[in-house]
């Protein structure tokens, strides 16, 4: 999903580039730096020998992601110990690697099982080295999309391959359950977030198969709650904070809007159109988008305000307390970290190339992501991307 809202958003940019709307000039977008302002010190996490690299999940003093081996011989997921300003290779399962995200001592991920085989999810444990395959529902794949304590959640194909289904995967006793679908064994569903016992997704429904359902999975009671959809059409749930999904619906009259559901009282709020795509939350908070610009929502107060200036695309892809991380295409691509309190708004700088990408923040403020080199010659605008993260200090 993200990544073809990606595209999207460059198509995006590329219409502002040719003249649509406003757009920067060639370099960083810069601002006045104010005494008692947070700025950002970029720092290259190198890669495991080869050209390219690329952040995709921090916490604590750990950052993940994938990396080119030497030759630029296959890819292979990665931790970074920001500490010791270490790299370990985490291997794969037979082919290329991708780290996805980080809780603890595991990353989770997925890895070819030879070269074009088939795709598995796995977990490793960073105390003792050691990769698992957390296998697949009867079929021959299994992608992971999210990690909360011990429990793994993903898609993944059933026997014969004709049907996906969410799942949760337990590290603790290696058993993956299936989670079934709104429309019975033969529908389709896929997870898209965990926290805690709450795993929640997206599922077709009942004698409509081209209609889809948000859904909540409680792992404690084995219950599958259905979000519903405004005007009977259909919606997706994206996110969870504590007892609150987001999500976006479409009503049959093609009405597009975000949601927050409340899993406790059963309440449904309509975010309205700003909140059209990668709906996140973090506590009370909302962020989303229109297509265009980024925007927040506070479920307290029911009041929004657009993220950053409102020029170019922006694109939300995390949030964590009142942290917010993405990226500003206008037309050029750079990485940006935000307050939801007071609205800062801060372009992170690239290793000496042009564009940036931003991931994750972790609770110090750092942000991972990754960052271009410096361009090998002036025909081009970047070198090669490497994994990199900012790390916030203030202006004295």
């Amino acid at each position: 999903m993200r990544r073809r809202l990606r595209a999207w958003v460059l198509v995006g940019a590329g219409l502002l580039a040719a003249g649509a709307g406003p757009a920067y000039g060639a370099g960083v977008p810069s601002a006045e730096t104010a005494a008692g302002s947070v700025q950002y010190t970029v720092q290259d996490l190198g890669t495991l020998g080869g050209t390219r690299s690329r952040a995709t999940a921090i916490e604590g003093d750990t950052v993940v992601g994938s990396s080119w081996t030497s030759g630029d011989a296959a890819e292979h997921a990665f931790a970074y110990d920001l500490r010791r300003r270490t790299m370990t290779d985490l291997g794969t399962l037979g082919g290329s690697s991708q780290a996805v995200d980080i809780e603890g001592d595991h990353v989770v991920g997925q890895s070819e099982l030879s070269a074009d085989g088939p795709t598995h999810g796995f977990a490793y444990d960073l105390r003792t080295g050691r990769l698992v395959d957390i296998g697949t529902l009867g079929g021959s794949g299994s992608r992971v999309t999210g990690l909360s304590g011990d429990t793994v959640v993903g898609t993944s194909s059933l026997a014969g391959d004709a049907v996906t289904h969410a799942f949760a995967y337990s590290l603790r006793t290696r058993v993956m359950t299936d989670l079934g679908s709104l429309a019975g064994p033969a529908g389709v569903s896929s997870a898209a977030a965990v926290s805690g016992a709450i795993v929640v997704g997206t599922s077709s429904v009942p004698d409509a198969p081209t209609t889809t359902h948000g859904f909540a999975y409680n792992l404690r009671t084995r219950r599958t709650t259905d979000l519903g959809a405004p005007g009977g059409g259909s919606s997706t749930a994206n996110a969870i904070s504590g007892s609150t999904v987001v999500g976006g619906s479409r009503t049959t009259a093609n009405r597009l809007t975000g949601y927050a559901y409340d899993l406790r009282t059963g309440v449904r709020t309509d975010l309205g159109s700003r909140f059209l795509t990668a709906q996140l939350i973090s506590g009370s908070t909302v962020v989303g988008g229109d297509g265009l610009l980024a925007s927040s929502f506070d479920l307290t107060t029911h009041t929004s305000a657009v993220i950053g200036s409102g020029r170019g695309v922006t694109e939300v892809k995390q949030i964590s307390g009142n942290a917010i991380v993405g990226d500003n295409f206008a037309p050029n691509s750079f990485a940006f970290a935000a307050r939801a309190d007071t609205g800062d708004f801060t372009y992170l700088a690239s290793l000496g190339g042009r564009n940036s990408y931003a991931e994750q923040v972790n609770s110090q403020g750092v942000v991972a992501g990754s960052a271009a080199l410096a361009a090998p010659d002036p025909s081009t605008a970047n070198g090669p991307f490497h994994a990199s993260v900012w790390v916030p200090h203030t202006v004295e």
